[in-house]
């Protein structure tokens, strides 16, 4: 590396440190861990000692801001480079370039030399007026019009049109002064209104936005879900949206205009100064009012998107992280009215048994039928959970399966409502077809919903995570920054809970740390033609896996029943050693010791670090021992409703209902 990138990685590493609270050696380490390819959650669970323990929290914000700010150097680049090929580039202004902080600033810094059509300016100059604006800005004393007398000829007939060109120049330095455009753009971050207007004509057909059919509010105070919705009833040509600067202010010279009449000390007594106030406030209408307020716009979609994409993956990441209900024999409903309910059973492994598709409302009413195929198949199948598909027909499809239920002996199966978000998608994918060749589209929706009641992680990564429906603007939002964001999500949530090798789908492979759809698959094709995998170590075995791969996502799965009885926790395979080393000094054996938390917490960690393995990695092993392949979502359960109670007029004091 030369010296010019290693004083740049360290200047990044000691910004992005700041902003995520770590030291610049922990942002320095995850880093070049990222570069040389490492996942966040690799680095996260395994390479602790190496980072100083970041999270994956902090590592994901690391990585968005390592791209933002290389980004950010790239066009640093480009921009000296261009003002050097035009022989502008002073030391001062390179000093400007190389502290600007956001892109932002250095355009507003590039604005003046950055190569432009021929415009009003330019003419001016041509027509030799540069030294008339120039001697309007010094000589304040001077009446501009009997300066302009002396710079008349053919293309410059009257004093009018000397004094326009003067302008022009003048007003083009206004609006290219990087300080002041800086100045201005805070100003409006806290002064600035967003007002927003019905265009005449759409009262009618954009009812749905008529909270904002006169509204008007401070730009810095507009939450996320307004902002999304005033820009989208713009994007539906029912809005106008405008930033207002200073429009409570009473005064005939507003704030902004006198901001830049002190970029250029520019009084009111003087006759050039009347005249250049008027200037002033021509450019602040013509050229910095627009572009100001684009900018503000911009600002604003961008901050409402972020904290959008921000809510969008909590949500994911709650729903991928529901508790599973495990193996358990589950009939899942895809209700529907007039089309039917469509049935489907599987058993405890997630293997599809039975499908039907009943018809209890109209048109054709079989109420009676419905209930007694689906008993049939409950008992036939030891149904345990009714998994109901929240969508159109779901409350009444909820209130026959009760109806139902009510009618059977013990024990029961428990029914729970399921968000079939994303089902349909599901259906019509080509995994599913290759997964359910000869199944009705309309039948795969209800395998879904009952799989992802068992277990919803591994049945909703099957899904674009965008089609999960986790927010109502998710289609109004920069959709590759909420790609990045939600495959984030899914990548976390899968390797924090680990995947079973011998039992995953493709679908679940490809999410794991280090692999990808094609290394998914081809562990897959491997598993069919060889069988179950003995081992972690065979996955080395596998075509195109090879040593790094493997140390990237070999503590990630797991193998239940195996040999190796590490090999079913998220110990990683390079630590096997310390891991025997704590066995051996515990004297038992390893699959004795394992969950014996009396052996376990009587150890000292410190007495197991090496010059490779630290503290936090002894102490991760140490608590994996004493519960292995702990998967972190919470325990499955489900409200027990008592019978008899369905209205609120049935409610007495002192009653104790779940729900």
């Amino acid at each position: 590396m030369t010296a010019d990138k290693a004083s740049l990685a360290a200047r990044l590493a000691q910004q992005i440190a700041s902003e995520i609270n770590a030291r610049p050696q922990q942002a320095a380490a995850a880093i070049a861990l990222l570069d040389e390819g490492a996942t966040v959650p690799f680095i996260a669970r395994y390479r602790k000692e190496v980072t100083g323990g970041l999270d994956d929290t902090q590592l994901r914000l690391l990585g968005e801001r390592l791209i933002y700010l290389r980004e950010l150097e790239a066009r640093r680049g480009a921009i000296l480079e261009s003002i050097r090929q035009q022989e502008k580039l002073t030391p001062e202004l390179e000093a400007s370039i190389a502290a600007a902080t956001t892109k932002a600033e250095l355009e507003d810094i590039y604005l003046p030399f950055k190569p432009k059509r021929r415009n009003k300016a330019e003419i001016a100059r041509e027509r030799g007026l540069g030294p008339l604006a120039e001697t309007i800005l010094t000589e304040r004393g001077a009446v501009p019009a009997e300066l302009a007398k002396t710079y008349l000829t053919d293309e410059v007939p009257d004093v009018k049109a000397a004094l326009e060109g003067a302008r022009d120049i003048i007003s083009e330095q206004f609006a290219q002064n990087a300080e002041l455009l800086g100045r201005l753009r805070s100003h409006l971050h806290r002064h600035a209104n967003i007002r927003a207007r019905v265009v005449d004509g759409k009262q009618d057909a954009g009812a749905k936005f008529s909270d904002y059919f006169d509204h008007v509010e401070k730009w810095a105070n507009v939450p996320s879900h307004r902002a999304l919705a005033m820009l989208r009833g713009r994007n539906e040509d029912v809005l106008t949206l405008e930033i207002e600067a200073d429009a409570e202010d009473p005064r005939p010279l507003k704030p902004v205009v006198r901001m830049i009449m002190e970029a250029y000390s520019i009084g009111e007594r003087l006759p050039g100064d009347a005249w250049l106030t008027e200037v002033a406030g021509w450019t602040w209408r013509v050229k910095l009012a627009l572009h100001l307020s684009l900018d503000l716009m911009t600002e604003l979609r961008m901050k409402a998107e972020t904290e959008a994409i921000n809510v969008f993956a909590r949500n994911l990441k709650d729903l991928l992280l529901t508790a599973p209900a495990g193996s358990r024999a589950t009939m899942g409903l895809d209700p529907g009215i007039r089309t039917g309910v469509k049935v489907a059973v599987i058993d405890g492994t997630g293997k599809l048994v039975a499908t039907t598709t009943v018809y209890p409302f109209p048109p054709k009413n079989d109420v009676r039928g419905t209930q007694g195929e689906l008993a049939r198949l409950i008992r036939q199948h030891k149904v345990e959970l009714v998994a109901i598909g929240n969508g159109t027909g779901s409350r009444e499809t909820e209130k026959l399966v009760a109806e139902m239920l009510g009618d059977l002996p013990p024990p029961k199966p428990i029914k729970v409502v399921v968000s079939e978000a994303g089902a349909s998608v599901y259906s019509a994918s080509e995994l599913a077809a290759a997964e359910f060749p000869t199944l009705d589209v309309s039948l795969r929706g209800a395998v879904s919903i009952a799989r992802r009641l068992q277990d919803p992680l591994a049945e909703l990564v099957k899904i674009e995570p965008k089609s999960i429906g986790v927010g109502q603007y998710q289609h109004d939002v920069d959709q590759y920054h909420l790609a990045r964001a939600l495959d984030a999500v899914v990548e976390d949530a899968v390797n924090a809970v680990g995947v079973d090798l011998n039992t995953a789908s493709a679908s679940l492979l490809a999410r794991v740390s280090g692999l990808g759809t094609s290394l998914a698959e081809a562990i897959v094709a491997h598993r069919d033609a060889n069988g179950p995998f003995a081992s972690r170590k065979q996955l080395l075995d596998v075509s195109r896996l090879g040593p790094r791969t493997f140390e990237q996502c070999a503590g990630f799965l797991r193998i239940r029943d195996g040999a190796e009885p590490l090999d079913a926790s998220s110990v990683h395979p390079e630590a096997y050693g310390v891991a025997r080393k704590i066995v051996k000094a515990c004297g038992r054996d390893l699959r004795a010791l394992m969950g014996d938390s009396a052996a376990l917490s009587a150890l000292d960690p410190r007495a197991f670090v090496d010059e490779r393995f630290g503290l936090p990695t002894v102490r991760d092993i140490i608590a994996e021992l004493d519960k292995p392949g702990r998967d972190p979502r919470p325990a499955f359960k489900t409200a027990t409703f008592a019978d008899g109670i369905d209205d609120m007029k049935q409610l007495m004091p002192g009653m104790q209902l779940e729900g």
